[in-house]
Order: structure tokens, then C-alpha cells, then sequence
């Protein structure tokens, strides 16, 4: 620490890179970039700080200050999206969930493409459309695309079914089935151009080339052949019928919007293609430094089109400084392979549109903030009846719920989901391995593990802090008893804190508290029991997927190391190409054999025994 009290910048560097504020624990405060990362950090320390109104607070939480320098200003932009993406840091502008956003994927590295929505990581052989806003807007934009371009939907690299029969979706029109032949490669080729070319927002030009082919087959009399593309002009022209023309010429651009408020931001972004609005998403932003809309639309864009496709110009609602903006441009401009130009607009239909992406991010900012503010006097609502009902001492805004999951008293586990605020806190959730309990006893391993979450608490463990406002348990007496006289060995009081604890019994959907004879009944309906069953229901998903991920894992290896000529290096092919042990057991053959590294008779090895 240097002599004012704050962080040692001596040893940063004078050349461009990325700087990382940290807290005392280690945990990344914010990440930025800079060109000259010593001067740019030390405008965070003087007296003004650099006027965004958190930095006051995000100063005095810094205890140490890591660089990675960069050749570039570009590669510094870069870096500084990817560390925001793994870290998300708290006074970075970032998107919620940001990791979870789905794609559309056409596979252009198989021989015979796919095209499905997906979450996973991307691969750079294939072709990624999005992020989308939500798995809905995904889906209902499949359902368009297979409706008019029947390309294949079976799962896997290869076409087809073992059995060699063309499967429903065949015969329903929605797949011409190149697993039977049915089709050439260029005939199928030829689909999945259109299906990109859509995805692209090119629809104008389907739409004539269907027309011109429609024609010509009504010429040649082939009115099977006419009748199809007629059905396909139709879905093609509903969809541009929905898309609203606002530009006189044929530009394609994007034009980002934003607009924040205290801590929550929103960005807009707008696709013109040929002319025309053809879509139009909307995300919500953590915004808990507070910065200005111009810069959030700015962080936002290279966290948007680290994966998306990128257009030939990006508007943005920010002028300057140049150089930031020339930065960008040649980011974007290396991501799409040719030049990109990024932008404000002064006049006309491109300042128009932009400024209607701004006026549209402010609107949905408000509706989501009136849903939040709706939700939260709803919650408030709720947890207070649950604090009457139960008899509760305060309101239980921290509740902790446990299950426990076995096969035979096997593999046994057990989960602890948090609800904070009436809303899962997924980061809180805990899952615990039992340890002493042989078979399927569930009080006793109910006990085990409250044991072990109450040491835990005593001991001041950061990982189960803080204290809940209540203890769930899923289950009945049985659970409950056991788990009281667990609490009974820790001094209420002295050694923790007096923690209400009642158990939510499955079949009649009663709460038993401890020394009470008679259950409390909510009512069916009320939105008190509706709580609790969410709360009883993810905790029984957490474990019983955990459960799954255990045992599945038991499966594989025993399978596996059964096998002659499955070593460990096969073994680690195996299970890093299907990623989860659940894929690798409901594998087909076909997908077995393309296994890299892995022999066909090796394959079928595997697969007669995991299948026998």
C-alpha cells in the first residue's frame, strides 16, 4: 500500500493493456482498459475520481491492482470483454446471465449440416446466429425456418437412424432425409444457404427467387413442385410482412441503444438488413457502477459480437473520443473478416433509427423496473404471511432447503438450495456427499447434513454465511426429528443463532414444526404454500441431479475400465467428447464410432456392453 492508504501503482506499466482492481479476498472489482494503463489508473485516485458517482466506493474497496499488458489498443478490447464475461465483476457494466443466452448453430463443419438453438460453447468450425433474448424468440424462429427449409433434425454428425428407416419428420415435409439418399449433396447445401441467408435477414431475395421459380414451374406444368414453393413464398412473405421498412435505402447496419437507471441498464439493438428492421433484441444489464448510457452501450458491444454475426456498421449513441471508436471499429472489422464502420449518426433514417433503440431500451428499462417493483411487493407480501402462518420470528427473506437423494442406498447425496428474496440464489447452493450413513436412511443422512451446515456456521465459514431465516427440510416427522435433536447438541444462542427450522411433508403438503404435535395446513392455492413447493421442488431437482451426475459417473468408469483396449488415454477421449457421463450411456453406435482416436471395433465394444 502506498502512503495514502491506497494500492502501490509503481509497477504499472506506461503501454496499453488491461487493468484489474481487486479486493482484499482476491475478488475482481473491475476490470477496464486503457492506452496507457499507469495514467488511466490514476485518475481513479484523485480527488474527483474520473465523475462516475461509485468510484468513491469502488476506491476504497481496492487492495490490489494487476495489468496484462497488450501490443494494441484491439487486443486490449478484447481482453477486457473476455475478462468481464468470466469474472463479472461487480462494477463493470455486464450482462445478466450473460452465459446462458441461447444461439442458433448451423453446423458447417458436418457433411450434411444441422441447425438447432444450443447454450454451449462455440465451436469454430460452425456458424452461430444470435445471442437471442430468450429461448422462445429461438424456437419460434425454428419452427419458421424447418417449415420452409426442410433440412435434417436427427442429432449427431451423420444422418439417420440405425434402423435406416427416414424418421416422422420426413413424412411430414419438414426434412428431405439425405440419410436415405433423398436428397444430393448440392440439393441439401442449397437448403442450408437459405437457412443463412434468412438467419442473415436476406429474405427479400428468397422471396424473388421463389417467385421466379414458382413461375417457371407452372410454366413446365409441375404443379406439385409450384404448390410447394407457393407455400414457402407465403411463410417467407409473412415474415417480411411482420418486418417494418423504414430506410429508403438498402443499408444493413445495427444500431445499438441504451439507457440506464441507478443500478440496472438496458440495451437495444436493432437489425437493418436490405432496408428493413428485420429484428430486434432487448437485454438488461447489471449496472452497479452506474455508469453513463454511452458508456454501457460501448462496454456492451464487444460482449454482443465476441459471438454474433457482425454487420458491415454499428451505430452507436456515443461520439467519441475517436479513438475508442476507431479501437472498436477495428476489433469488429477483424471479427468479420472486412472492414467495419462504427459510428454516430448526425441526421436522417440511420439517426431515426438509432434514436428509436434508445427510446425503446429507456421503455423496456421502465417495464422491467415496474415488474421488479411489482415483484418485490408481491415477495414482501408472501414472506410476511409465511412469518404469520408459521410463526416465524421475522421475515424469512433467507430460506435454505434440503433433500437427499439415493438408488438403493447408493451414491447417497444431499442438496441445500438458498431462496433469497422469494428468488433462487443459485450461487448460494450447496451439495454435500454423505459420509457416515449406510443404505437408504434419509433422517439419519438429514441429520448428517445439518451437522455438518451448523459446524460450518460456527465456524464462521464464508461459504455458509450468512445465517438463514429458516430451515426446510424435505420431508417429514422422520426428517424432522432427527434433524431437532441435531440442533439440540448446538447451544442456541452460543454457538449460533436461533435458527427456525420445519420440515414440508410430500403427500399432503403439511409443515411440522418441532415439539408440535399437529401440522400447520396452508391453503392450497396461496401463494405462501407456492413458495415453499418451489423451494421443496429445486432443492429435490439440485439433488437429484447431482445424484445423477454421481452415479452416472460410477457407470462409466465401471463400463469402461471393463472394457480390453480402453486405457486411460482412450478413457479421456471418451468422456471429453460426449462431456457428461448421461451422454456418453444414451449414445448411439454412429456417434460411439466417431470418436476420435477411437477404433470401430473398440466402439462396438462399448456399445454391446453398455446396452446388453
Amino acid at each position: 500500500m502506498s502512503e495514502n492508504g491506497y494500492p502501490d501503482r509503481s509497477h504499472l506499466p506506461t503501454s496499453p493493456g488491461v487493468y484489474i482492481f481487486k479486493a482484499a479476498e482476491g475478488t475482481v472489482l473491475y476490470v477496464g482498459k486503457a492506452k496507457n494503463i499507469r495514467s488511466r489508473v490514476a485518475s481513479y485516485f484523485t480527488r474527483s475520481g474520473d465523475g462516475r458517482p461509485k468510484i468513491a466506493e469502488l476506491r476504497e474497496r481496492v487492495r490490489q491492482i494487476d495489468f496484462i499488458a497488450t501490443r494494441t489498443e484491439t487486443e486490449a478490447l478484447v481482453l477486457e470483454a473476455n475478462l468481464i464475461k468470466r469474472n463479472r465483476p461487480r462494477f463493470n457494466a455486464s450482462l445478466r446471465d450473460d452465459k446462458s443466452y441461447p444461439y442458433i448453430i448451423v453446423t458447417l463443419g458436418d457433411e450434411y449440416p444441422r441447425v438447432f438453438a444450443t447454450r454451449s460453447s462455440h465451436d469454430p468450425r460452425h456458424r452461430y446466429f444470435g445471442p437471442f433474448p430468450s429461448a422462445g424468440s429461438v424456437h419460434a424462429t425454428l419452427d419458421v425456418l424447418n417449415k420452409t427449409f426442410p433440412f435434417r433434425k436427427c442429432r449427431g454428425p451423420e444422418p439417420g437412424r440405425r434402423s435406416g428407416v427416414p424418421c416422422l419428420n420426413y413424412h411430414i415435409g419438414r426434412s428431405v432425409a439425405p440419410c436415405i439418399g433423398a436428397v444430393s449433396k448440392e440439393e441439401y447445401d442449397a437448403i442450408i444457404a437459405d437457412v443463412i441467408a434468412f438467419l442473415e435477414g436476406r429474405v427479400d431475395g428468397l422471396i424473388r427467387e421463389r417467385e421466379t421459380a414458382m413461375r417457371e414451374a407452372a410454366r413446365e406444368m409441375d404443379f406439385e413442385r409450384a404448390a410447394k414453393l407457393r407455400d414457402e413464398l407465403s411463410a417467407l412473405s409473412h415474415v417480411r410482412d411482420r418486418q417494418q421498412a423504414t430506410i429508403a435505402s438498402e443499408d444493413s447496419f445495427d444500431a445499438v441503444g441504451a439507457h440506464t437507471e441507478g443500478e440496472s441498464a438496458c440495451v437495444q439493438i436493432f437489425a437493418v438488413r436490405d432496408g428493413q428492421i428485420v429484428n430486434r433484441d432487448s437485454f438488461l444489464l447489471d449496472n452497479y457502477g452506474e455508469a453513463s448510457a454511452e458508456s454501457v452501450a460501448l462496454t456492451f458491444v464487444p460482449q454482443y459480437y465476441g459471438t454474433a454475426a457482425v454487420p458491415r456498421e454499428v451505430l452507436v449513441q456515443t461520439e467519441g473520443p475517436e479513438e475508442e471508436l476507431a479501437t472498436l471499429a477495428e476489433h469488429l472489422s477483424e471479427l468479420r473478416g472486412t472492414r467495419v464502420e462504427v459510428r454516430r449518426p448526425r441526421r436522417g433514417d440511420k439517426r431515426r433509427i438509432l434514436e428509436m433503440a434508445v427510446r425503446n431500451a429507456a421503455l423496456g428499462l421502465e417495464h422491467e423496473l415496474t415488474l421488479e417493483e411489482a415483484r418485490r411487493s408481491r415477495v414482501a407480501s408472501t414472506l410476511d404471511g409465511l412469518r404469520e402462518d408459521l410463526a416465524l420470528p421475522k421475515l424469512p427473506v433467507r430460506i435454505e432447503c434440503y433433500d437427499i437423494s439415493n438408488t438403493m442406498g447408493t451414491n447417497s447425496v444431499a442438496s441445500m438450495v438458498v431462496f433469497q428474496g422469494g428468488k433462487p440464489a443459485k450461487e448460494e447452493y450447496r451439495r454435500f456427499r454423505i459420509r457416515t450413513v449406510e443404505g437408504a436412511d434419509d433422517p439419519a443422512s438429514m441429520a448428517e447434513v445439518i451437522r455438518r451446515r451448523l459446524e460450518r456456521l460456527r465456524q464462521g465459514d464464508e461459504k455458509f454465511l450468512p445465517a438463514p431465516d429458516l430451515i426446510l427440510l424435505d420431508g417429514g416427522k422422520g426428517q424432522l426429528s432427527a434433524v431437532t435433536l441435531v440442533f439440540e447438541e448446538f447451544r442456541v444462542g452460543e454457538d449460533l443463532p436461533d435458527i427456525p427450522l420445519r420440515s414440508l411433508a410430500k403427500r399432503d403438503e403439511e409443515v411440522f414444526e418441532p415439539g408440535r404435535p399437529e401440522p400447520v395446513t396452508l391453503e392450497r392455492n396461496s401463494p405462501e404454500l407456492h413458495l415453499l413447493q418451489r423451494v421443496r421442488d429445486e432443492a429435490h431437482r439440485f439433488a437429484n441431479t447431482y445424484h445423477r451426475k454421481l452415479r452416472g459417473r460410477a457407470m462409466t468408469a465401471s463400463v469402461l475400465d471393463e472394457l480390453p483396449g480402453v486405457g486411460p488415454t482412450r478413457k479421456k477421449r471418451i468422456l471429453d467428447h460426449f462431456g457428461t457421463p448421461e451422454a456418453f450411456l444414451s449414445a448411439s453406435l454412429e456417434e460411439l464410432e466417431a470418436v476420435p482416436g477411437l477404433p470401430g471395433r473398440v466402439a462396438r465394444e462399448i456399445y454391446a456392453r453398455v446396452h446388453r
